[in-house]
């Protein structure tokens, strides 16, 4: 039941922790109360000891309670050398417990005063209160015990309503956790699991749109080829005729295999999130990046400005996800520009990490749409509309925030926005 569990490992620490505690101030309570008792027993006799020194006699004493006499014996004893301070101890005669004080009385002649009194009563006392704080320590350990497991129960119920809650979900039927009501100490548990929730309904409802999408781009140029063909075949036709039929064929074909490398992309994609992150200076990586499509930017007749802060930047993350998502951006920022046109890629650190753009001065984008669904084309671009949709997936693999709006300061165009958030993540000192 407990193997290997915090709960376990909890209740023995507890436990421990307090039998410790009250073992100690039981202890120090019983000794406390045994040097109380025995201090005033000493008191008693030196009283005594003090009386009889200086009247000589203990019948000149005077003392109130005659009964403070019983079981009190004084002798005078000779000793053979001189003992300046006052000795007590304590022993045992025919199980009677006595305590003995010996005291100087005349030092000329080394006589000393062995002043005695039974504290078998006392001793019996002492026993009864040890026996009751035993029996206290026993009946608080085991509430200790009660306590320990109740508590444990208490502390593990949000666990067990999350792991009920997710163990009756399936990919169809997955509803976030209400962060209300839980505990404080779980609110942040409760704000991964969402997180992880909202992962899982973006990919079902991707990976759904993916399927129809596919299915749909492919049964299109399917139909083509065999509506063409049937019509070829309805009758006998000369021989550019069948060219025509096979070249319009091959293209479809071509159209196809496009689609299909683009989907062969996402599984390469799904893979390179299981590869090991790399440290990497993003930094770098960006400069080294726009320099290939500067050249790319050039040739189109566009300009590629570069604005990268700070120098440099450390982050632990899987490179290849980094460069699809700032290669779809690129791609479809020259892609939309025209001619003449700039486009420009920078970077600068935020509180929550590094915040990468890609500006466009190109059409802009309709922001009523999911731009990151599958197939979902913008403009009258070629392409298969798998861009974003990969460069969704690898943000959120990065566990980094993508987002693609219309520029506000009243140019045409598009910021496409990369925020990666990681913990793991400093930026260089430039020496």
């Amino acid at each position: 039941m407990f193997s290997n569990s915090i709960r376990r490992n909890f209740i023995i620490q507890l436990i421990i922790a307090s039998a410790m505690l009250i073992f100690i101030f039981s202890s120090f309570l019983y000794f406390y109360v045994e040097k109380s008792i025995y201090d005033e027993k000493r008191e008693e006799l030196m009283v005594y000891a003090k009386n009889i020194a200086n009247n000589k006699s203990i019948t000149e004493l005077f003392v109130e309670d005659s009964s403070a006499y019983l079981n009190l014996s004084v002798e005078v004893i000779y000793l053979q050398h001189e003992q300046t301070g006052v000795d007590l101890y304590e022993g045992t005669k025919n199980e009677h417990t006595f305590l003995t004080l010996i005291y100087p009385f005349n030092l000329d002649n080394l006589s000393y005063l062995k002043v005695s009194k039974e504290i078998t009563p006392t001793k019996k006392l002492l026993s009864k209160i040890l026996r009751y704080i035993i029996m206290i320590n026993i009946v608080g350990f085991g509430l200790v015990i009660i306590y320990a497991v109740t508590l444990s129960k208490m502390l593990v119920i949000p666990i067990n309503t999350l792991t009920k809650k997710l163990s009756n979900m399936n990919e169809h039927l997955i509803k976030p956790v209400i962060i209300e009501e839980l505990p404080q100490e779980f609110e942040s548990l409760g704000e991964t699991i969402n997180h992880l929730i909202a992962r899982i309904h973006n990919y079902v409802k991707y990976q759904k749109e993916l399927f129809i999408g596919t299915a749909h781009e492919l049964k299109t140029p399917l139909a083509v080829i065999k509506l063409k063909n049937q019509v070829t075949l309805i009758k006998k036709r000369d021989a550019e005729a069948y060219i025509e039929a096979l070249e319009v064929t091959n293209r479809t074909v071509d159209e196809m295999n496009v689609v299909v490398s683009n989907i062969l992309n996402i599984g390469r994609q799904e893979g390179a999130q299981l590869h090991k992150p790399e440290e990497i200076d993003v930094i770098a990586f960006l400069n080294k990046k726009a320099d290939d499509f500067k050249l790319l930017a050039t040739n189109e007749g566009k300009k590629l400005h570069i604005d990268f802060q700070p120098k440099a930047f450390m982050a632990t993350l899987q490179v290849d996800l980094l460069n699809q998502i700032i290669q779809n951006f690129l791609q479809n920022a020259l892609k939309f520009t025209p001619k003449e046109k700039n486009v420009y890629i920078e970077s600068h650190q935020d509180d929550v990490g590094l915040l990468i753009q890609v500006i466009d001065e190109g059409c802009g984008i309709d922001e009523t749409t999911d731009l990151f669904a599958p197939f979902n084309r913008q403009g009258n671009k070629s392409g298969v509309g798998l861009g974003l949709f990969l460069a969704k997936n690898g943000a959120d693999a990065l566990g980094a925030n993508i987002s693609i709006k219309n520029r506000q300061d009243g140019i045409n165009g598009t910021v496409a926005s990369l925020q990666i958030n990681s913990k793991l993540s400093c930026v260089l000192p430039i020496i």
